[in-house]
């Protein structure tokens, strides 16, 4: 075993050049939604010439869309497939999923980057572009883990299944689709950017959209009105305190250094058409985070409830009431016991690796480690490099560093959990 290790580490360190130089030509792949064929051929690709088995698909259908966990507003994904590559094992050992996200989230303003968003530009050991961090760095990782070990001519007992799919950042469509296509493990990473922190548990959330409304009138004259504005005000700071009741519940060490560990996220307000004129509509859209020990039903019941009792208690509201709409992203909650297997090879590669102890948290965010745990039934540990701050922000980058040692741990951790071959 230590023989393996010794060629994982070297061939790692004779190939950082080339596992830089493959993150970046995927990150001057423009692949927000809708558009990651392009960086996802580069992927399939790759896995093609390591030999791995692929199984490359268009999701869609009838299975995938009248699922329960299928949340998505885009209904048309011809052009852009789902990718899983198998590195077959011998038999008698652990799967186990390593899944990634090719898509990305769009640039935003790109007079607030230092580089172009596409650029890939290495500077100071950072690689600069969206999708560095969230998640191509990630991606990068578990390719070259599973390459390390080919190259090392090490075969494992159990099965790796690498996963590339679309539509993580609306919902988790294409991973949903890989669960129904049959891919399930014994285990699964997912390399999401944790600053090299292991989260084995993931909030859930979801969008919502509430319609509060007013009387129109004009500005001269607002008393004979009401604003949806001013209404509004009182649907935000009753969000505001069902947001404190909610965390104020949770007593989880994992969640110990995170100040609001579920949220509730007011994005967008639209209200209003001419500033002499008392509006009529107001509607506010936001994020509901969600427990990893609640369901998402629960937690749509509290937010329900909360709105009804603004509607019983206000006489305006009483007359015309709110009413909320749940659309677009969602992503479900996930939880592993600490102690898990998983945890404890995860765990031990990685202080094998940094020589000190990983920091174990509760991710701060949704990840398709939800679908995988509730829907595929497979345990799920959320770990890879990558900036979590930077993640959807301009400058997106990530250390090359950390994504060169996450994908050491990960190799060493497949040897544990899928066993070598040793005949």
């Amino acid at each position: 075993m230590e023989q393996n290790k010794v060629r994982i580490k070297q061939w790692l360190k004779d190939n950082r050049a080339r596992g830089a130089r493959l993150l970046q030509i995927l990150v001057q792949e423009d692949s927000t939604r809708g558009n990651e064929s392009a960086a996802q051929a580069i992927v399939i690709e790759k896995c093609r010439q390591l030999g791995l088995t692929l199984d490359i698909w268009e999701i869609g259908g009838d299975e995938l869309k009248k699922h329960p966990a299928f949340c998505c507003d885009r209904q048309n994904f011809e052009g852009n497939p789902n990718l899983v590559a198998v590195l077959k094992g011998s038999g008698g050992g652990k799967s186990i999923i390593l899944n990634g996200h090719i898509d990305v989230v769009p640039v935003g303003d790109e007079k607030n980057w230092k580089h172009d968003p596409y650029s890939g530009a290495i500077e100071c050991g950072k690689l600069y572009g969206r999708g560095a961090t969230d998640m191509k760095g990630g991606n990068v990782a578990l390719i070259m883990a599973i390459e390390s070990l080919i190259a090392s001519r090490i075969r494992l007992k159990g099965d790796v299944i690498f996963q590339s799919v679309i539509e993580e950042e609306s919902g988790g469509a294409g991973t949903l689709a890989a669960v129904l296509r049959g891919y399930q493990a014994d285990g699964a990473i997912i390399p999401e950017p944790t600053n090299m922190k292991i989260f084995p548990k993931q909030q859930g959330s979801m969008w919502f959209r509430i319609k509060v409304k007013g009387r129109a009138a004009h500005g001269g004259t607002r008393y004979e009105g009401v604003s949806a504005i001013e209404k509004s005000l009182l649907v935000i700071q009753r969000l505001q305190q069902l947001e404190k009741d909610r965390n104020a519940r949770i007593n989880d060490p994992l969640f110990e250094k995170i100040p609001i560990p579920i949220p509730i996220n007011l994005g967008k307000i639209k209200s209003g058409e001419w500033p002499s004129s008392v509006p009529d509509t107001a509607i506010l859209e936001g994020r509901m985070g969600v427990s990893p020990e609640e369901t998402i039903q629960s937690a749509q019941g509290e937010m329900e409830n909360c709105l009804r009792e603004l509607n019983e208690n206000d006489q305006w509201f009483k007359e015309n009431p709110l009413q909320i709409e749940w659309f677009g992203g969602r992503w479900l909650p996930g939880s592993l016991e600490s102690d898990h297997p998983l945890m404890k090879e995860l765990t031990k590669s990685f202080k094998e690796v940094r020589g000190d102890l990983p920091v174990i948290e509760a991710s701060p965010w949704g990840t398709d480690g939800g679908i995988l745990s509730n829907v595929g039934h497979t345990p799920v540990v959320v770990f890879g490099p990558g900036i979590t701050a930077t993640a959807h922000d301009a400058n997106e980058h990530i250390i090359l560093e950390d994504m060169f040692v996450a994908s050491e741990i990960i190799a060493l951790t497949l040897l544990d959990w899928c066993e070598v071959d040793e005949s």
